[in-house]
């Protein structure tokens, strides 16, 4: 029953997001929308921006929709028995309901911040702040926290608090490419719908399902040659979307006796992610620019300029997340040996990578 739900989730979301998004692409240029050719971007002709709208609209729905249906799960009457017979506690389900709507309420918040930017830019620091903003409110009212061995509230409020910005930034710098930022975003957030799944996390894998239909819904639209882009109204709300599933996913609990090992796979499944992140930031600063500022550094720029199209470039991306995140599915199976190996691989992956961002400068320049 619960597989039959999960794919009918998936398809409704995908389908939803698809619709919207060719709505949005001929709505997204009138409301004046649209993405100008610029020095930090390889595409040379107006694309509509209005694919956030899609991908927020159709989580939104779910969000709003997830509310209301765990309240009637809870609740006497034709629904009451419907979370028994799945084997799911209904008590659970009015937690989960206004967690819901904290998460909606902090989406929405990036969402405007996003289409305002869109619109008219925004200073980095004024997006910054909200940022900040959403990730408090996450913590503490939709319980979006790490919590590994960790007792103070204050502490994991601030930890969880500086992930959301750093996962938000990191999708939000990858938007810089047809089909990056969505893709990488479904490929990371499908290896933490396994971890969800494998710890019978139902409340979690159902937000992962219906945020992976939205992103490939949108992608059909984004992959190489994209006809619409998201924008920051989409990539913002993508990258806080991706930290929640971080932390809401379990990977390990004390009162079991496995191993602690899985606790690395949010890591390990954004690896990625996280070095274009990290060694674009570390690039700008060395060269007297500030991080905030687009350029044409990415590890997806410099596969374009050695000879790459742009499809090649983004399955290039694709793989190489699918290389460290297939590997971390492997951390609840193996051993200390086999954990030491998996993370060694990561590495050597990530090597790989640096060897395409340090290579042919003088051509680059």
């Amino acid at each position: 029953m619960l597989i039959s739900l999960a794919v009918a989730l998936f398809v409704v979301c995908f389908a939803s997001s698809a619709v919207l998004t060719a709505l949005a692409k001929r709505i997204a240029p009138r409301l004046g929308l649209v993405a100008h050719p610029r020095a930090d971007r390889y595409h040379r002709s107006i694309i509509p921006l209005g694919g956030g709208i899609a991908i927020f609209l159709t989580l939104a729905l779910f969000l709003i929709a997830g509310a209301a249906t765990m309240q009637f799960l809870i609740a006497p009457g034709c629904f009451g028995g419907l979370a028994e017979s799945a084997g799911l506690n209904p008590a659970d389900f009015q937690r989960h309901a206004g967690e819901l709507l904290a998460i909606l309420l902090c989406a929405t918040i990036l969402f405007l911040v996003g289409l305002r930017d869109d619109k008219r830019a925004l200073g980095p620091f004024v997006k910054l702040g909200f940022q900040f903003l959403v990730a408090i409110l996450a913590t503490v009212f939709a319980d979006v926290r790490v919590e590994f061995f960790i007792q103070s509230r204050i502490v994991t409020t601030i930890l969880s608090a500086f992930w959301i910005v750093l996962i938000v930034n990191a999708f939000n710098f990858l938007d810089n490419m047809d089909g990056a930022s969505a893709g990488m975003a479904a490929i990371a957030s499908s290896i933490l719908l396994t971890a969800a799944a494998f710890n019978g996390q139902v409340f979690v894998s159902g937000l992962a399902i219906a945020f992976i239909g939205a992103l490939l819904g949108f992608l059909v639209f984004n992959f190489p040659p994209a006809s619409i882009f998201m924008g920051d109204a989409g990539s913002l709300v993508v990258g806080f979307f991706v930290a929640l599933l971080t932390l809401r996913t379990d990977y390990y609990h004390q009162a079991q006796s496995g191993s602690w090992y899985p606790v690395l796979l949010p890591l390990i499944a954004m690896a990625v992610p996280l070095y274009d992140f990290t060694s674009v930031t570390l690039l700008r600063i060395r060269q007297g620019k500030s991080p905030f500022v687009g350029d044409t550094q990415h590890f997806s720029h410099r596969l374009r300029r050695r000879g790459l199209t742009d499809t090649q470039t983004a399955l290039t991306l694709y793989l190489a997340t699918l290389c460290t995140g297939l590997g971390a599915t492997f951390l609840y199976q193996v051993n200390l040996i086999g954990a030491i190996l998996i993370v060694g691989q990561t590495v050597l992956i990530i090597g790989i990578i640096g060897v395409f961002e340090s290579t042919g400068k003088a051509e680059d320049r």
